[in-house]
């Protein structure tokens, strides 16, 4: 039997560079969210909508305040109560884009927690169907992701535009 081999060439730079970029990846997503190649579905008053570069599922996106905050007790009421009013938006969206068979929604507080980003809290979703975990991520350890972010970003805006 041949090998297969699985092609993901947006993430080359991302697993070869030793130099990590400084400063907080949300808030370099924010202040870019403007260009051909935000990842930013949308921006409101104290929020805002963002692919996840390097997905679980396609469709994984984060909810996080547009403020630099790193925990639920430095965030403002207001900050939490719109994230949980977008995610109640983007269960929508994402249902009607994708849709999935479920979705999983969550926050990890804290590195010892599995947060990437520790010091600025977001809100995952991630879009999932009944038997969307297969033997690529059982026994090999890799994820197979039918889209790439940018395109699912427009996507997402295409269905929150309407």
């Amino acid at each position: 039997m041949a090998s297969e081999r699985i092609w993901s060439p947006w993430r080359g730079a991302y697993v070869t560079s030793g130099a990590k970029e400084q400063g907080c990846v949300l808030c370099r997503a924010l202040e870019s969210a403007k260009g051909p190649q935000s990842l930013v579905v949308q921006v409101a008053e104290h929020n805002f909508v963002v692919m996840n570069l390097y997905p679980y599922n396609a469709g994984h996106i984060m909810i996080a305040p547009r403020r630099h905050v790193g925990s639920l007790a430095e965030a403002q009421p207001a900050e939490l109560a719109e994230m949980a009013t977008l995610a109640r938006r983007m269960e929508s969206v994402l249902a009607a884009v994708y849709t999935p068979d479920g979705i999983n929604l969550g926050m990890n507080l804290g590195k010892a927690a599995g947060a990437g980003v520790a010091d600025h809290i977001h809100l995952h979703m991630v879009p999932r169907w009944a038997g969307d975990t297969n033997f690529m991520t059982t026994l090999g350890g890799t994820r197979v992701i039918p889209e790439d972010p940018v395109a699912g970003c427009a996507r997402l805006k295409a269905e929150l535009a309407k």
